[in-house]
């Protein structure tokens, strides 16, 4: 199976991967987002019981889809007040599941993010691999990254080892 950029059967507005996130509150998640991390929203759908059944924020030229998926879904942070091994693995800055976005200015936006009630996790830092970035979670406790590009980096240079053209086709 090859997993080559040009991925044609998905629509043209699409990309080849869109991460779809859950929320309590979908609509509540949507104006916040806009808000925080400055999401564009570009589609809502509306269940009859005012829920979001489906959802897309636009970053850059990513799609990140959300919604309300059923009421008895819990936020990672409502899921860690009753899970103790969630409320462990917490404790760390790590993005463990979430999401990572780059954007033009990490300072500006890590500032936006938390005039907006975003929870920092770590820091604005530079990276030996080329970019700055920080961690944050969002109003239900989901975790994202934030990064700007700061220089081309080889990947030895940092101790990555990077895969064959022919490997990435297979």
């Amino acid at each position: 199976m090859s997993y080559r950029r040009e991925m044609a059967n998905r629509p043209n507005d699409m990309p080849a991967i869109m991460p779809m996130i859950a929320y309590e509150d979908g609509a509540a998640a949507l104006d916040w987002l806009a808000k925080a991390f400055g999401f564009t929203e570009r589609l809502r759908l509306t269940a009859p019981d005012g829920t979001i059944s489906h959802a897309e924020m636009v970053a850059g030229d990513g799609v990140i889809a959300l919604a309300t998926p059923t009421p008895d879904y819990q936020s990672p942070r409502r899921h860690r007040k009753t899970c103790e091994a969630a409320r462990r693995w917490s404790e760390v800055p790590y993005i463990i599941d979430g999401l990572m976005v780059y954007v033009d200015n990490v300072d500006a936006h890590v500032r936006t993010a938390k005039a907006a009630g975003a929870t920092l996790l770590s820091e604005p830092e530079d990276t030996p691999y080329g970019q700055r970035h920080y961690r944050v979670e969002d109003l239900e406790g989901h975790r994202w990254m934030f990064a700007e590009h700061l220089a081309d980096v080889d990947p030895d240079q940092w101790g990555a080892q990077v895969a064959s053209a022919a490997t990435l086709d297979e």
